[in-house]
């Protein structure tokens, strides 16, 4: 399952592939239109003030309902409640918001764009490019990040072909590749960083990205190498992997003096940091 995080008026809002079309996570929606500090609550106010939103949201109704959908958390994928385009816009009409007739505009262009994609997979691509180039991103970071965006495809293609349950078995081997690199799991990791919802690989630096792509790239290699069956024997290739770019990533600590691993995000780093691993002529 393909999970992205789209921006309307700088407020993110996850979203994902399912049955070909995109649903989008309620109580993201909720909170980009209302700015409410608790979104859930919010919904929960929602369904007593509309008694037709909460039948619908039920099932009981000619819209098909919300599902309870896998997307990324800093706690590893959880099951989120999401609705397809038809169903946000039904939920838009319970809102008494300024921003539910451009969040509508924002809608229907997202769902266009998929459609767009379907027939065209390199949009996606400059898509997500753009999307980061507006957040402030480099050039050359954002060549990096799609980089590791297409390895970490190749990577969970593997494991899918093995055998390897999604999501939560993903989470596990995700988990042995980040501790042997750096020492911690991405959920360790993200609280480092201070993050909450945020993709963590999304606030890394130039290094922490690249030796995080050698470690998924070695996980990669290794497995088919041993042509590693199941979680067990993936577990083993996945950890294998990671204390590749963790035996790199140490031994560039030592001569450069520096900690690869930082509190700081991308964006809000100082040039220093960024400049670690930044070509000379950039």
């Amino acid at each position: 399952m393909e999970t992205r995080i789209a921006l309307f008026q700088k407020k993110e809002i996850r979203k994902t592939l399912h049955a070909g079309e995109w649903w989008f996570v309620i109580v993201d929606v909720v909170a980009a239109l209302t700015d409410s500090a608790n979104p859930s609550s919010y919904l929960k106010d929602m369904r007593r003030r509309d008694s037709a939103l909460a039948d619908t949201l039920k099932g009981g109704g000619q819209i098909a309902p919300p599902l309870a959908l896998e997307v990324p958390t800093t706690g590893g994928p959880q099951r989120l409640l999401c609705w397809h385009t038809e169903g946000i816009f039904r939920l838009i009409q319970s809102i008494p918001s300024q921003k539910a007739e451009p969040f509508k505009r924002w809608l229907a262009k997202v769902g266009y764009e998929r459609v767009q994609e379907i027939e065209d997979p390199e949009l996606a691509s400059k898509r997500t490019r753009a999307l980061y180039r507006a957040k402030g991103y480099s050039d050359a970071w954002i060549e990096r990040r799609m980089r590791s965006i297409a390895i970490r495809d190749e990577l969970t293609d593997e494991w899918k072909k093995r055998g390897v349950k999604e999501q939560r078995e993903y989470a596990i081997l995700t988990a042995e590749i980040s501790k042997a690199a750096f020492g911690l799991t991405p959920s360790e990791y993200t609280a480092l960083k201070g993050l909450k919802r945020e993709n963590l690989r999304d606030h890394m630096t130039d290094l922490e990205l690249i030796f995080s792509m050698l470690g998924e790239a070695a996980a990669t290699e290794i497995t088919r190498t041993k042509d590693a069956q199941g979680l067990p024997e993936s577990k083993t290739s996945a950890k294998e992997g990671g204390t590749v770019a963790g035996n790199a990533r140490r031994e560039l600590e030592r001569k450069s003096g520096r900690k690869v691993v930082s509190r700081e995000n991308y964006l809000d780093a100082p040039e220093s940091i960024k400049r670690l691993s930044r070509p000379k002529d950039t």
